[in-house]
């Protein structure tokens, strides 16, 4: 299945640079603001910020493809954004392969 559209919620500007770099992005600037996705969209989320855990179970629930990133010493926040069904990994590893997870 392709996607329609990337969403983020990338508040660190390197980090949003990268991104940005990877594929066409729309970022948002809070948290809720993902619950805009739609089914076939990828959903982009920086899993150390506030609030991002709170609002991952309604951005999954629309059927968008969310994949999160996070420091690798913070492996209860990747296992609890994984719980959620979100596709939750180290920030190196997400960096790594940036552009293959954003690739249409």
């Amino acid at each position: 299945m392709s996607r329609e559209r990337v969403l983020a919620y990338v508040p660190d500007l390197i980090d949003r640079s990268r991104v940005g770099a990877a594929a066409d992005v729309t970022f948002v600037a809070r948290p809720v603001d993902l619950g805009s996705a739609t089914a076939g969209d990828v959903v982009v989320v920086d899993l150390g910020r506030p609030g991002v855990l709170e609002v991952l179970p309604e951005v999954v629930a629309t059927g968008a493809r969310v994949v999160g990133f996070g420091s690798h010493v913070e492996r209860t926040t990747l296992e609890a954004a994984a719980a959620t069904g979100c596709e939750a990994m180290p920030r190196s590893q997400f960096f790594r392969s940036v552009a293959a997870l954003l690739a249409p």
